[in-house]
């Protein structure tokens, strides 16, 4: 018979590989909108529908009091952090295929590492700070800079999704040194209404389109464009990316408050193999030599180095504010 541990970990594992999957379905449904709306009207009508999934979160784990904090300004700067990370993740979206975005966005595992070294004075010895730089090196390999020019445009873009999880992993070990302790939907709420707040200035100040660019700069064109009314035929892709919101925030959440880190972690990483599937079913996109060696790099660095904490017996709580991005 197995045991209550054993249980909850085969929860937490099935309730991770939702909230990958439903991570998934949210970054292809963004980046077929991506055309003909902008980023900021994506982000607010995303986070308006998934955060009525987040207030009743909230009533099954208490109420409304658990919004009450001691430390305002901290919960402010985390949303801030993760809205940033967001809008730098997603104007790569617009540009890069779906598959190679989200292989460089996995070096945020690899940032955590490297942060908690630099910042927390964690010892992280040779062989981790050496697949860090393998890791690293992938990210290089992916923008064959063999190659006089990329197809995707200038090489800042790959910049993106690297700096996305360099914002991701700088939010992880901040919350981590300064100890937040809040309820899941109460830390989920607060950044949504960080979302809504910055997506709704983004309408006041360029929401009639004065700042865009043009489509001659894809990822600003998508970042800045005027707002658009919803076609009817794009309302049901709304919908669904408000509900992989709500089940993204939830069911990461649950599942590291019922297993360990150390159990389920290594499941994050079928958002690669999703991320590729989807690219090719959806946009006809497949990764070129360079991208599957590239990908081969980050995964098997960022892997080695999960595997190398776990067999030091290291607990990293921090790992998992890395799968709640979204």
């Amino acid at each position: 018979m197995a045991s209550l541990t054993d249980t909850n970990v085969a929860r937490g594992i099935l309730l991770v590989c939702i909230g990958v999957f439903a991570i998934s379905i949210n970054d292809l449904l963004i980046k077929a909108l991506s055309g003909g709306y902008p980023l900021h009207q994506i982000v607010f009508t995303r986070t308006a529908i998934g955060i009525f999934l987040s207030f009743l979160m909230l009533h099954l784990e208490g109420g409304i009091s658990l919004l009450r904090t001691s430390r305002p300004g901290l919960h402010i700067l985390r949303g801030l952090t993760l809205v940033a990370a967001n809008m730098t993740f997603f104007a790569s979206l617009a540009v890069l295929p779906l598959g190679l975005t989200t292989a460089l966005f996995f070096v945020g595992p690899l940032f955590i590492t490297l942060f908690s070294f630099l910042f927390l004075g964690e010892k992280v010895g040779p062989l981790r700070l050496g697949a860090i730089v393998f890791g690293f090196m992938g990210v290089v390999v992916m923008q064959e800079p063999w190659k006089s020019g990329s197809e995707y445009g200038p090489s800042w873009i790959f910049a993106l999704p690297v700096i996305a999880a360099a914002l991701y992993a700088s939010m992880a070990v901040m919350t981590r040194a300064l100890g937040v302790k809040s309820s899941a939907a109460a830390l989920t709420i607060y950044n949504q209404l960080t979302f809504l707040v910055v997506s709704s200035l983004f309408y006041l100040l360029v929401g009639q389109g004065q700042a865009d660019p043009g489509p001659d700069a894809p990822s600003l064109h998508f970042l800045l464009r005027a707002w658009t009314w919803p076609a009817s035929g794009d309302w049901p892709l709304f919908i669904v990316i408000g509900i992989c919101n709500g089940i993204v925030a939830y069911c990461i959440t649950a599942a590291y408050r019922m297993a360990p880190s150390a159990s389920i972690a290594p499941f994050e990483y079928i958002g690669l193999p999703l991320a590729i599937f989807w690219g090719w079913l959806v946009f006809a996109e497949w990764p070129a030599p360079s991208t599957w060696v590239g990908c081969a790099m980050i995964l098997g660095a960022g892997l080695f180095v999960f595997l190398r904490e776990r067999q030091k017996n290291r607990s990293n709580p921090v790992r998992k504010h890395f799968a709640t991005r979204r």
